[in-house]
C-alpha cells in the first residue's frame, strides 16, 4: 500500500508530512531540497501536492524523473476537505498534514509531468490567452474613444496584437508538428467535430491524462462532473466546480460554435434545450459529451467516424 506523503509548497520551501509515520520535514524548493526529500521518502510513497501557481512544477518533475509517484491535486478540493473535516486552522505544517489526509481519502492517480514540447505548448497557450484578453480590452476601449489621434493609436495597437496572435497560432502548430507524439495525437483528435486547433492544443498541453482515465474520471478531472446537492426529499440542481479551467474554456468555445452547426453534438444540445434544460446547462452537458468522446478516441486510438445525422423529431 502506498505511503501517502503531503507536501505544502511555497516559493522557497516544501513542508512535508508522512501520514503513516507522522514524520515531518522541511526542505528548500530547489533541486538540492528535492534531493533531500527523495532521500527522506520511504519506498512506495505517493507524494500529494496542491497546484500552487507553478511553484509545484520543479518538485513534481524531479520526483517523476526519480521514479517517485506524485499527484498534483486541486487546491479548492483540499480546502473543502479540510472544512468538512473541521480542520480550520491554517499553517504550512498543518497544510501538509491536511494534504496527506486528503490524498488518503481521494486516492489521486499520479499526475503526468508536463515537459519539453508539452510545456512549450502550454506556455504559448497561456500567452495567447493573455493576448486575447488584451485584444478584448483594447477593442472595448476603442469603442469609447472620441479623439482622432487616440483612435488611430488604438487601431494600430490592435493591428499589432492581432498580428501577434496569428504568429502565436503558427508557433503553436509548429510546436505540435515538431514533436512526434503530439503530432500523432493531434492527427487523431482533429477529425472530431469541434476539435479545432485551439481545443486540440489545449488538450495536448493541459490534459495529458486524456485517454488514460474512464469517462467519469476524465469529466471529474476537468471539472465537468455534476455534483449532487440533495438532502432528504429535496433535490437540488447539479453543479460543476473545480477542475482545469483552461480545458473547460476551450471546450466551451468549441461547443458554442458546434451548437450553431450541423453535427451530432449540436443535435444533442438542441434535444436537451427542447426538453426544457437551460441553455447554459445544455452547453455544459454537451461539453462533457465532447470530452468523453475525445477521451474514448484517444484511449482506443480510433479516429472519429461521422454517421448520417437524423433530424430531431
Amino acid at each position: 500500500m502506498d505511503r501517502i506523503v503531503g507536501v505544502d509548497i511555497s516559493k522557497a520551501r516544501l513542508d512535508v508530512f508522512c501520514l503513516a509515520s507522522e514524520r515531518r520535514c522541511a526542505v528548500a524548493n530547489d533541486a538540492a531540497g528535492v534531493a533531500e526529500l527523495v532521500a527522506w521518502l520511504q519506498p512506495g510513497s505517493l507524494v500529494v501536492m496542491e497546484a500552487s501557481g507553478g511553484y509545484e512544477r520543479l518538485v513534481h518533475r524531479l520526483l517523476a524523473e526519480r521514479g517517485i509517484k506524485a499527484a498534483v491535486v486541486n487546491a479548492l478540493r483540499v480546502r473543502q476537505f479540510a472544512k468538512a473535516s473541521g480542520l480550520l486552522a491554517k499553517t504550512d505544517r498543518l497544510d501538509a498534514a491536511v494534504i496527506a489526509r486528503y490524498g488518503a481519502f481521494a486516492k489521486p492517480a499520479p499526475t503526468p509531468v508536463r515537459a519539453g514540447a508539452r510545456e512549450a505548448l502550454a506556455e504559448t497557450l497561456a500567452y495567447r490567452r493573455q493576448l486575447l484578453a488584451e485584444i478584448t480590452a483594447r477593442s472595448q476601449q476603442l469603442a469609447h474613444l472620441r479623439s482622432p489621434a487616440l483612435i488611430e493609436r488604438a487601431k494600430k495597437a490592435l493591428e499589432r496584437l492581432r498580428r501577434d496572435k496569428v504568429e502565436l497560432d503558427r508557433s503553436m502548430q509548429d510546436i505540435i508538428e515538431g514533436d512526434a507524439e503530439l503530432q500523432a495525437k493531434a492527427a487523431l483528435l482533429k477529425g472530431t467535430p469541434g476539435a479545432g486547433p485551439v481545443l486540440v492544443a489545449t488538450l495536448l498541453a493541459e490534459l495529458p491524462e486524456l485517454g488514460q482515465l474512464d469517462r467519469r474520471q476524465i469529466a471529474s478531472l476537468v471539472g465537468l462532473a455534476p455534483v449532487a446537492r440533495d438532502s432528504g426529499l429535496m433535490r437540488g440542481r447539479r453543479v460543476i466546480h473545480g477542475g482545469r479551467k483552461e480545458v473547460r474554456g476551450a471546450l466551451y468555445m468549441a461547443v458554442l460554435a458546434l451548437s450553431r452547426r450541423a453535427s451530432r453534438f449540436a443535435l444533442a444540445y438542441r434535444a436537451l434545450v427542447e426538453k426544457g434544460k437551460p441553455k447554459k446547462l445544455a452547453l455544459v452537458a454537451t461539453m462533457r459529451k465532447l470530452l468523453v468522446t475525445l477521451n474514448a478516441i484517444t484511449k482506443t486510438n480510433t479516429p472519429w467516424r461521422e454517421q448520417p445525422l437524423k433530424a430531431a423529431a
